[in-house]
């Protein structure tokens, strides 16, 4: 039995003629009555009563017209779930972020008109530092990646520079520098920096250190911070003064102020990593959205 013999059914069924169906069916009615005949011979059951005057459905047929039309209708269920599936519009999707990318607008704006998109779409959300999102990413256990960008990615990864900001200045309320609307990089020469490693900034701290090497010094790194919202902690806390992107300035700790850098070019840059070879239609939404 195949779905074409349940159509040719229920067309005789809603026609009550088999000359009527033939014609919306568009094949010969012969044809058709020899395909009625043959579901009838497999179920072993008369579906019809013919007569002059057309074909009236059994007790059996009634039964199995709406058996018939439940199964048509969940194979087209079927075949527009695989059809929106294949364009990307379900499935899962999980992305990982930095800590301070979720500060940043154009994230939360990327993540929002996804959802708005594709609202059929399951979307999971992970945050950690850009190195793990990259072992995450390489070992299939993520699909997308907001990072800070790194120098060298795996080979079956992919990084692309998406976004970048400013960098300001946070300092403790009651600095010397404080007073000033904006800082030379040169000024923080013999400031202790309350910074995120290497291992967890990305390229950001390199830019940092690069940047300082440029105004004539190199920073003396006093503390590190797991991550950046809890550097500007240690910074309220009087361990020393941060370089942050500008999106950071969004978490609210007393006794810290922020202050723009004089121009130095000092930028913090997000990039989007995802696997090379995904053939993943979400992923690909998600990548063309951004």
């Amino acid at each position: 039995m195949e779905l074409r013999h349940l159509r040719y059914f229920l067309a005789v069924a809603e026609t009550s003629n088999f000359t009527k169906a033939a014609e919306q069916l568009g094949i010969g009615q012969p044809p058709l009555s020899q395909q009625i005949k043959a579901l009838e011979q497999e179920l072993d059951v008369e579906l019809f009563r013919r007569s002059a005057r057309g074909a009236e459905l059994t007790q059996a047929g009634k039964v199995f017209a709406d058996e018939a039309r439940r199964v048509l209708d969940d194979a087209q269920r079927a075949a527009r779930a695989a059809q929106r599936a294949a364009r990307g519009e379900t499935g899962h999707l999980r992305v990982g972020f930095t800590g301070t990318a979720a500060f940043n607008e154009h994230v939360s704006g990327l993540i929002r008109r996804f959802r708005e998109r594709y609202p059929e779409a399951e979307l999971a959300l992970h945050e950690a530092a850009s190195g793990v999102l990259l072992d995450l990413l390489e070992a299939g256990q993520l699909d997308v990646g907001i990072i800070r960008p790194v120098r060298r990615v795996a080979d079956a990864l992919l990084q692309s520079d998406w976004r970048e900001e400013p960098m300001l200045v946070a300092l403790p309320v009651a600095h010397r520098l404080a007073s000033k609307t904006r800082i030379a990089l040169a000024d923080l020469a013999d400031e202790p920096f309350v910074q995120v490693p290497r291992v967890a900034g990305g390229t950001l701290f390199d830019d940092i250190v690069a940047a300082c090497a440029a105004a004539g010094f190199q920073p003396q790194l006093a503390q590190p911070a797991p991550q950046m919202a809890s550097a500007v902690t240690l910074v309220a806390a009087g361990l020393g003064i941060s370089i942050v992107p500008k999106s950071i300035t969004q978490v609210r700790v007393r006794g810290v102020v922020y202050r723009p850098l004089l121009a130095h070019g000092l930028r913090a840059r997000l990039a989007i990593a995802s696997r090379r070879d995904d053939p993943s239609s979400v992923v690909r939404n998600f990548l063309e959205l951004a």
